[in-house]
């Protein structure tokens, strides 16, 4: 299996993972950020099927964190967080594991490949994997005390 087969394979995986998890969320605002995402993960196997059949590639801007902040402040402003299931913060840790070890390998295959279009790509889609790792990080702090979280939230991590 090539690099291109391989990254298309996890991005189904961590798509499917995410529409998991999403169905078992009771909370309207994070079911949302899963939503959005699995949805990331679509753009990031649509890329790298682009690539396996060597068609030139531009990954679209991002709007992930902005999207997400705004889902917090909706959820804070609503108060909606009385259904919130702090028994799923294993399941969080999980996709964060998922995406930290995706990081990782899009970051050393950048360093392997030769083609520069290939590389920042590569590299792009690392840095996009970093910011769902802290997206889930905000999750789990937030599901684990979301009064407080919500009181004193300053975004770490979803400012950019």
């Amino acid at each position: 299996m090539d690099i291109y087969e391989y990254a298309m394979q996890m991005e189904k995986d961590g798509e499917n993972y995410y529409r998991e998890l999403a169905q078992k969320t009771p909370n309207t605002g994070l079911r949302n950020i899963l939503t959005m995402l699995a949805d990331a993960e679509v753009v990031h196997y649509n890329t790298f099927k682009k690539m396996n059949e060597n068609l030139k590639v531009e990954l679209p801007e991002a709007t992930i964190l902005r999207d997400v902040k705004n889902v917090f402040v909706m959820i804070k402003g609503t108060g909606e967080f009385s259904n919130i299931n702090v028994s799923q913060t294993e399941l969080y840790k999980k996709a964060q594991d998922i995406e930290k070890k995706s990081e990782d390998f899009y970051r050393n295959k950048a360093k392997e490949v030769e083609d520069v279009s290939q590389k920042r790509i590569l590299s792009e889609i690392a840095g996009e994997e970093n910011k769902h790792y802290l997206i889930l990080e905000n999750i789990i702090n937030f599901i684990s005390r979301p009064e407080q979280w919500l009181e004193n939230a300053e975004w770490y991590g979803l400012e950019g």
